[in-house]
């Protein structure tokens, strides 16, 4: 059973979403949140697979609850889902920097909604490719004149191979592709990626993204 905490200060979004999640079998929503210090709090007891976050509320924003829970080592079964009401929104990217799994629009459909639900359980980070590429590479391209971080500071660790892997999971490749487009087995592929979670810190697939463009491995733009 897929444990998940709504935190949005809009009751009526955390009711429509209560409702379509437990009318699922392998769902279950543990508690709500009208604010991020009362998400953070409540994470910590409940310890929910999921944490479906809004990014405007009172107190404390997603933006520092998500940070908060993804820093600390006792959560680390937790995954935070972004909600936003647009795709280009400058407080998602910070969100996919401070750790979240990835991002929804709140107007997904249903159906849309429950499979990402499932995909994050399953491990794996909610990235949808395209539009993360897309959001990704404006923030980055409008802070390129006053870079985040060095090349050298984050990549001096991995090997040349590890660099190809890291640049093409920039691209939005999966494990799959990476291992065709390398001549790679799909377990090397797999295991590129799992030692560059190691070697960079990173809680998932989105974070390597993020590590990806910020570094200057993957340039806006570029194909």
């Amino acid at each position: 059973m897929t444990g998940v905490l709504l935190a949005d200060d809009q009751g009526l979004v955390r009711a429509g979403f209560r409702a379509l999640l437990e009318a699922q079998p392998d769902i279950e929503v543990v508690g709500e949140a009208a604010d991020g210090a009362h998400a953070v709090e409540l994470v910590g007891r409940r310890r929910p697979d999921i944490v479906l976050m809004d990014i405007r509320m009172p107190r404390m924003d997603g933006l520092e609850a998500t940070r908060r829970i993804t820093s600390d080592p006792a959560l680390a079964g937790t995954r935070v889902v972004v909600l936003t009401t647009f795709e280009l929104d400058e407080y998602v990217f910070g969100a996919l920097r401070a750790g979240a799994s990835g991002f929804l629009l709140k107007d997904t459909d249903p159906p849309d909604l429950l499979a990402a639900v499932r995909v994050v359980a399953d491990g794996e980070a909610l990235l949808a490719p395209r539009l993360t590429r897309r959001l990704i590479e404006a923030f980055v391209e409008r802070e390129r004149a006053t870079p985040v971080v060095e090349e050298g500071d984050v990549l001096a660790e991995l090997t040349p191979r590890e660099r190809e892997v890291l640049a093409l999971v920039g691209r939005g490749l999966s494990n799959t592709e990476i291992a065709d487009k390398l001549i790679l087995s799909p377990l090397t592929a797999k295991t590129h990626v799992a030692r560059l979670f190691g070697k960079l810190d990173a809680r998932d697939r989105a974070q390597l993204v993020v590590t990806a463009y910020e570094s200057g491995l993957v340039v806006p733009g570029e194909r």
